[in-house]
């Protein structure tokens, strides 16, 4: 029996929750959990009113208050199902799959064929498989499988921080920046001290090659938990990375070439997941080789570059560079095509162009190879070369020669003649130069009488003989 004051606080607070009820039945969560804390301050000791308050704030996905509110529920009535159900339901969405374990089974203690805790029971277990494959895929660095056993984890636990943390670290170890960015901000909006997110934050800022902002994050997750161990080493990294790379900056600016590859090599010890740091670090060390004339080393550093990050222009045209010193123009041309096509500018063209001339010159005759004689030769020099070419390889000389190597060299000497022909006009010798096709000019090589250029050079017809010789 209770006295006619306390019946009129108890009647009070029923009104307050069917208040409460029907604000929640019409979806309007905020104002329900206004007429509940009435109730609740009414009442404080009605097991059902902090249930429905729970429900409320589950609603508002505000689960670690509802978790409060729930396990008071159990407190004042351990036999109330409904709140250890909520109870289960609020460990879970905040990712601790076994004190929601614990609930649901107490909840078929007292109900053994609830449906809601079997299937519930169900998903806890399935959270804390996901769990379990994720901290092995992790040791494995098989990050995809670890974004995707968290993904399906937080279907079952929306508001678990731990979880989405691990993901964000993931995503950012797989380059996915933004997402990453927008995971950990999200927490952040939410939780500002949240040294997990800081750290994660930092990581993002630290893998694009913005070390210093990196390392002010980094410190600040340090100041929130200062045993924070990723955050620790990260910083350190970070600190070591910009140091080294700033000291080979500055060995290849006083052009100590051989400090500055050493130095560039430390930095790559560093630190294997950054990627984009680690790209600019191999670019570097590639223009270093070719400096130092290793070009084929050069090439392989750019590759290396290029392989890490394959939007990197920078290193595209530093190995195209390469490829036109050590005249393998193919390759030139197709790194050229590749900047070309990312940044349509007038040097890139021009770059393309000459790869492209090269590539077509190379592909024909070397005249120049054939007289042997370098392209800076004189005219001299040039003459000089084609009377000691077109004597060593003129068909009397091979007269008692084989079938097979009379005409191997009457082939080498129409080649000498034609150089000659070419080299010793100063337009022709133009025009094959800058890769103009002889043939489009009218010059079709294919009618040419070498014999014609040797009697005009040797003047005439009696004017040499191999007679006698």
């Amino acid at each position: 029996q209770c006295s006619d004051s306390q019946c009129q606080v108890m009647l009070e607070a029923e009104s307050f929750k069917e208040q409460g009820n029907a604000y929640y039945a019409k979806k309007d969560y905020n104002e329900a959990y206004n007429y509940y804390t009435k109730a609740i301050d009414a009442c404080p000791n009605n097991a059902s009113y902090y249930g429905n308050r729970a429900a409320t704030l589950m609603m508002l996905g505000k689960f670690r208050e509802a978790l409060g509110d729930a396990q008071q529920s159990v407190r004042l009535d351990d036999t109330f199902v409904r709140g250890h159900v909520r109870e289960g339901k609020c460990h879970l969405s905040l990712g601790n799959a076994m004190a929601a374990s614990r609930c649901f089974q107490r909840v078929l203690e007292l109900d053994r064929t609830n449906p809601q805790a079997q299937q519930e029971l169900k998903n806890a277990s399935a959270v804390l498989e996901y769990e379990r494959i994720a901290e092995i895929d992790f040791e494995k660095r098989d990050f995809r499988k670890v974004v995707f056993c968290m993904d399906r984890a937080l279907e079952f636990a929306p508001a678990c921080h731990r979880f989405k943390i691990l993901k964000a670290e993931c995503l950012a170890l797989l380059g996915r920046y933004p997402e990453a960015q927008s995971v950990a901000s999200d927490i952040l909006r939410m939780d500002s001290t949240n040294a997990d997110a800081l750290y994660v934050r930092g990581l993002c800022l630290y893998y694009e090659d913005c070390i210093e902002k990196a390392v002010q994050f980094f410190i600040q997750a340090l100041r929130m938990a200062p045993d924070h161990e990723k955050a620790c080493l990260a910083c350190r990294n970070a600190k070591a990375l910009k140091a080294k790379k700033e000291d080979g900056n500055k060995a290849f600016k006083e052009g100590n070439y051989k400090l500055a590859y050493e130095l560039y090599t430390e930095a790559l010890g560093i630190d294997p997941n950054n990627i984009k740091t680690n790209a600019k670090l191999y670019c570097n060390r590639g223009t270093v080789n070719s400096k130092l004339r290793k070009l084929e080393d050069a090439i392989d550093d750019c590759t290396k570059a290029i392989k890490l990050d394959d939007t990197y222009i920078k290193a595209y045209l530093r190995r195209a560079q390469c490829y036109m010193d050590t005249e393998q123009y193919e390759d030139a041309v197709r790194d050229y095509e590749k900047v070309y096509q990312t940044e349509k500018t007038k040097e890139h063209k021009q770059f393309l162009k000459n790869a492209q001339v090269e590539l077509k010159k190379s592909k024909r005759k070397d005249y120049y190879k054939i007289l042997g004689v370098n392209k800076n030769a004189s005219e001299d020099e040039i003459k000089k070369a084609y009377r000691k070419r077109a004597l060593m390889h003129h068909p009397d000389r091979h007269s008692g020669a084989s079938a097979e190597i009379q005409k191997e060299e009457e082939k080498k000497f129409k080649e000498v003649g034609e150089a000659f022909t070419i080299l010793s006009d100063p337009k022709k010798k133009a025009r094959y130069d800058s890769g103009q096709d002889l043939e489009e000019d009218g010059m079709n090589m294919a009618d040419f009488d070498a014999n014609n250029i040797f009697k005009a050079f040797f003047g005439g017809p009696g004017g040499f003989s191999f007679e006698g010789k």
